[in-house]
């Protein structure tokens, strides 16, 4: 599954990355460089983070699921110890 990612999200990356060059590295990256490096990380890194995204939501899924019963549970035969009648009238 390739990463997609859209053009206003593309290009802020890739005016990401020139910055982060330019101020980290002390040197300009240009445009198509920083889109090149944007694809490379996302075609090789990405599927990774992807992955790591999709477990991390499982797992709080299944969390969620296990406390399910705790959430929602009701008191089963109640009626005899919640509707105390009066003695003698049935």
């Amino acid at each position: 599954m390739s990463i997609e990612l859209g053009k206003p999200i593309r290009q802020q990356a890739v005016a990401s990355i020139e910055r982060y060059f330019l101020e980290h590295m002390d040197e300009r990256i240009g445009n198509v460089a920083a889109e090149g490096l944007l694809n490379f990380f996302l075609k090789e890194v990405g599927p990774s983070v992807y992955n790591q995204a999709v477990a991390d939501a499982q797992s709080r899924l299944q969390a969620r699921v296990m406390e399910l019963d705790i959430e929602v549970h009701e008191d089963e035969f109640t009626y005899w110890t919640s509707a105390r009648r009066p003695a003698g009238k049935r």
